[in-house]
């Protein structure tokens, strides 16, 4: 279900400001790789505001054993190996149960505090731990404990009336961890740790396996430190609370945290913040159990943008599961950390709203990168997408800042509308968006590299570019295009270079204030380089594209009307090299191509012997400029000009 951006949300919750929204400021880019965020947040979500537990002085000790647990204090009954805690206080837990059960049942209107000093709990038939009533329990473990929780593969009936316990620690109330010692929890019947209301990790060194779900809070899941290990059949970390808006959200504010998951690492049914931490998520075997895989492996077969069944367009949310990496219904928001994702689906996925402020981001996905339904927004970043199906992709992109590297084996960047079957349930391969005229994508600034066996930038509408650098790589087949819009795609600022096949050149409009030169050569192998300088020799672009090509589009300030400039295929240069551009050094120069005098926005150009495609006929191809019969080397430029097929005279 798609939910709105919701206004207000009470305590432990993600405070939702729409005050906090601010404009952008836009920044201009050069060449280097090492960008830094210049614009100001994009602020919808906020860390929660739940007070930071500590744990007092301890009034009740309990040593457990086997039929033998022993109790200094009040406020426990025993009953063979069930010792339930009845009064609201701070307690001792030490000791071990082979086949015993921790029963919490106090006043929901206190808290209780359990300090876990080296425990070793086993239920064969039931939850290890089962807080049935309190206000909040928190679990504080000791400094250098182990404990360990667990539970059985089967639990005995129980009553249609009765809560119905599935996790080796299972809570109906609020329960928190705090401490620095270690717990390990083991989930054999089902999960592993389960909330009904909320779960807050503030610190301590845990470690979850499961047959199922991991770690599940209903109404929210926080963690704001400590070292997190998950292992699940299932989710990984998941708030599900799809009946209020207020609820059902995930804060990864801190700690290390490790997951690897069968299906989603992270997953919450309303918003989703990480602010911080290390975070490290495999999921549905990662990267490899994909598209690479003509039966994609668990999932039953079909390849990304694809229905399972071919038979079939639409299945219930009921009977699908999905392995994403990072997943909401409404909005996530990335505000700092280091996060590193192998997924088999999606990497970050949202059904809504995704923004991207600021920390350090390594995707390989199976799938998308990147995807949102509605808004992408990228304010800042470190982003590398070493592997995807689609790199980015949202009805409405906004790139405003950042250090962006994308791989993909289909589109670099996809702008495109509706939202085609990418329900928070869906399959690996369910986020094929729809083709319409919707979806745009503005570049605002931040450095952006594209290398795509699809087209580079995409877009089902109008792309635009203000500022920054933008550098793609690619296609080498002849059906698809560095640059492929439906609309119109205006430049006002910044840097773009495209290389790519020649079969489906598209290039900026002629409505662009920049100036562009779209240049058709013979075919090139990788790393030859494309050189275009003043007539004065002065450096304009001097680019190796990663891939073969026989199309590179140039799009600078620095082309200037009615002036002169030469391009040259080969050669060398002694400069600097980031992503392939150079910059400074000396040019040794290749075969030249040409030299020309620019007088229209958008400059066609082709090579002796190289095919023109007739660019004019699609969609933007040739941007009203002007076709150039090249001037031979060392002789003045005269006023030729012929059709997109005209070549350069015979040098």
């Amino acid at each position: 279900m798609n939910k709105k951006l919701i206004t207000m949300i009470t305590a432990l919750s993600l405070c939702i400001s729409l005050s906090g929204c601010s404009n952008k400021t836009n920044t201009s880019t050069t060449g280097s790789s090492d960008v830094k965020s210049k614009t100001t947040p994009n602020t919808v979500l906020s860390k929660s505001d739940e007070k930071v537990e500590t744990i007092g002085d301890i009034e009740t000790y309990i040593k457990l054993s086997d039929n033998k647990t022993t109790v200094d204090g009040d406020g426990v009954k025993i009953d063979g190996n069930t010792i339930t805690i009845n009064t609201a206080g701070t307690y001792s837990l030490s000791g071990k149960l082979s086949d015993g059960q921790i029963v919490v049942n106090t006043d929901k209107e206190e808290k209780t505090y359990i300090l876990l000093d080296g425990v070793d709990i086993t239920c064969s038939n039931s939850s290890a731990i089962n807080v049935v009533s309190s206000e909040k329990v928190v679990f504080a473990l000791a400094d250098g404990s182990e404990n360990k929780i667990s539970d059985g593969n089967t639990y005995a009936e129980q009553g249609e009336n009765e809560t119905q316990l599935d996790a080796a620690i299972f809570s109906k109330e609020d329960i928190a961890f705090i401490g620095n010692g270690s717990l390990e929890v083991d989930g054999n019947y089902d999960k592993g740790i389960v909330s009904k209301d909320d779960l807050i990790i503030e610190n301590g060194n845990i470690t979850v396996k499961s047959v199922s779900d991991a770690i599940k809070g209903k109404d929210s899941v926080v963690i704001r430190g400590g070292n997190i290990t998950v292992d699940a059949g299932g989710d990984g970390i998941q708030a599900y609370n799809d009946e209020d808006e207020t609820k059902g959200f995930v804060s990864l504010e801190g700690g290390t945290i490790k997951i690897t998951s069968e299906q989603d690492g992270v997953q919450a049914e309303t918003n989703l913040l990480v602010a911080g931490g290390n975070i490290d998520i495999t999921s549905g075997g990662g990267s490899t159990n994909s598209s690479s895989n003509d039966g994609w492996g668990q999932w039953g077969g079909g390849r990304p943008g694809e229905p399972r069944n071919q038979n079939e367009s639409t299945q219930s949310t009921e009977d699908t599961v999905s392995a994403k990496a990072i997943k909401a219904s409404s909005v996530i928001q990335i505000d700092d950390g280091k996060i590193n994702i192998d997924s088999s689906d999606d990497a970050i996925h949202s059904n809504d709203k995704l923004i991207i402020n600021d920390g350090t981001i390594n995707i390989s996905s199976g799938d998308d990168g990147i995807h949102s339904d509605s808004e992408l927004e990228i304010n800042g970043s470190t982003l590398n997408i070493e592997k995807s199906y689609e790199g980015i992709e949202s009805t409405e992109i906004s790139i405003n800042n950042g250090n962006i590297h994308v791989v993909a084996s289909d589109d670099g960047l996809n702008a495109a509308g509706g939202a085609g079957g990418s329900s928070i349930s869906g399959r690996p391969g369910q986020n094929g968006m729809e083709s319409t005229t919707t979806g745009s994508a503005t570049i605002n600034g931040g450095y952006l590299v594209i290398d795509s066996n699809g087209d580079g930038l995409d877009a089902n509408g109008d792309l635009t570019m203000t500022e920054g650098t933008v550098i793609v790589n690619g296609p080498t087949n002849g059906g698809n295009g560095s640059l492929d819009y439906d609309g119109e795609f205006n430049i006002t600022g910044g840097t773009l270079i495209a290389a790519g096949s020649l079969g489906m050149v598209q290039t900026p409009s002629s409505s662009s204030k920049l100036n562009s030169i779209n240049i058709s050569l013979t075919s090139q192998e990788a790393n030859t380089l494309i050189r275009v300088e003043s007539e004065d020799g002065d450096d304009v672009i001097t680019f190796a594209p990663s891939k073969n090509y026989s199309s590179v589009i140039v799009c600078t300030p620095n082309i200037k009307s009615n002036e002169t400039y030469k391009i040259y295929v080969g050669g060398s240069s002694t400069g600097d090299v980031t992503d392939g551009l150079y910059s400074g050094g000396t040019y040794t120069k290749g075969s030249e191509v040409g030299s020309y005098e620019i007088s229209e926005t958008v400059t066609n150009v082709t090579q002796e012997g190289a095919s023109s495609g007739d660019n004019r006929n699609q969609p933007g191809g040739g941007g009203g400029g002007r076709d150039n019969r090249m001037t031979p080397p060392n002789q003045p430029s005269s006023s030729n000009q012929g059709t997109n097929n005209s070549s350069v005279e015979s040098l």
